[in-house]
């Protein structure tokens, strides 16, 4: 029967289970978990490891520099102002809202680092976002344009829920 059911999980893709069905099977043996409890169980670390692996694939496909996050940011450097309004941007309530975020300030005070740390944390959130450069982005679209591709690039740019862009910039910065 393990066979079987390791073939089954194969082919049903779940890689999750597959890893761990036999080990959370015999805590619930031990602990007497109900049939939906064991299952329940086995599906949530499916659904972990699912949602670990998708975080793991918009890090790469954004483009972020994986060092510029908030972690990794002093705060403290930040006026009073600006960190409040750091609090919101990383709420990403301006997605829905379809809002562009500008930042401003002098080169070197961290602007392209906190745009970078808030799309961590909307991918964190299970958002798409793509970090280009806006001199760069206009040069692909351009090139695609060039070579009659641009419906083409534009579409795989909508798959995106928001550019986050540095050379676009707010007051953010300002003192």
């Amino acid at each position: 029967m393990a066979v079987d059911l390791s073939e089954c999980l194969t082919s049903l893709r779940l890689p999750g289970v597959k890893a761990v069905y036999e080990e959370l099977a015999e805590q619930a043996r031990t602990e007497h978990y109900s049939y939906e409890q064991y299952l329940a169980e086995v599906l949530e670390r499916e659904r972990e490891e699912r949602r670990q692996h998708r975080i793991e694939r918009y890090l790469r496909l954004s483009k972020i520099p994986l060092e510029k996050t908030l972690e990794s940011f002093d705060r403290d450097r930040l006026p009073a102002k600006a960190d409040s309004q750091l609090s919101m941007l990383l709420e990403g309530s301006f997605v829905e809202h379809a809002e562009n975020v500008l930042a401003f300030g002098n080169p070197g005070s961290g602007k392209t680092h906190i745009i970078c740390a808030v799309g961590h944390e909307l991918i964190y959130q299970g958002r798409r976002v793509l970090f280009r450069p806006c001199d760069l982005l206009v040069q692909d679209l351009l090139a695609a344009k060039r070579e009659l591709k641009l419906a083409e690039v534009l579409k795989k740019l909508s798959r995106f829920e928001r550019e986050v862009d540095p050379v676009v910039k707010t007051e953010f910065f300002e003192k």
